[in-house]
């Protein structure tokens, strides 16, 4: 029994690890995906505690014992999740090529790619969330954290080097107070939207709104490193 009380499967037996093992890679991997995708959903909305892995398995359309199979358990399947949605925003980052850029444009590229992605992916503030609910409980014990986010801050920090030797930013910016910025300003206007519309009364989620927030955010950051 796991630690919401429901019962985990017994071992397969012989006949269920034939099954299991004849199943194609592609559909294998099809399957994961799902339910990866499906307990993102369910601990997202539901928060860890009251997500339930008959809910996930149902979402996910799979059969309950595929999900233990894949993953373990329920806590196993939290990290999995919380891995994923990590490793998927350092993905988009990398794929900026920073490196190739001027200073400012590199910058630029950056808040942009961040605000963004919080925007495509509201879910991402929403798990973020519930892990901090949790005093990161479960993020301490990925080790493939740190070393997702030290590639980043070295990255940021030789964009604000090139910057300072060319003379356009300040030489005393901290490369992960500065991300910690960059990331606050995409992450506090998705993750507030609603609330921010009603008492600004004005719907924040529209498209001419979003633009000037992401053009604000830009304006904010390079203010700051271009000031002297």
């Amino acid at each position: 029994m796991d630690n919401d009380g429901e019962i985990i499967p017994a071992e397969p037996t012989e006949t269920r690890r034939a099954e299991i093992g004849s199943i194609r890679p592609r559909d294998a991997e099809r399957t994961k995906a799902a339910i990866l995708k499906a307990a993102r959903d369910e601990f997202c909305e539901q928060g860890f505690n009251g997500a339930r892995v008959d809910a996930i398995a149902e979402r996910a359309k799979a059969n309950k014992r595929m999900l233990y199979h894949y993953y373990g358990n329920k806590e196993a399947l939290y990290s999995a999740v919380l891995l994923d949605a990590y490793q998927e925003i350092r993905r988009g980052e990398r794929e900026l090529s920073l490196g190739e850029y001027a200073p400012v444009d590199a910058m630029d590229r950056l808040v942009r790619f961040t605000f963004r992605h919080f925007l495509a992916n509201p879910w991402f503030p929403r798990l973020l969330a519930v892990e901090n609910l949790q005093n990161a409980r479960f993020l301490k014990q990925i080790k493939d954290i740190p070393a997702l986010h030290s590639p980043l801050v070295s990255e940021i920090r030789a964009i604000v080097q090139r910057g300072v030797s060319s003379g356009v930013f300040r030489k005393d910016v901290d490369p992960m107070q500065l991300y910690i910025s960059v990331a606050s300003l995409g992450y506090f206007y998705v993750s507030n939207m609603k609330t921010l519309s009603v008492i600004f009364e004005r719907d924040l989620g529209q498209f001419a709104l979003i633009q000037e927030r992401e053009a604000h955010a830009v304006r904010m950051v390079l203010d700051y490193l271009c000031t002297r």
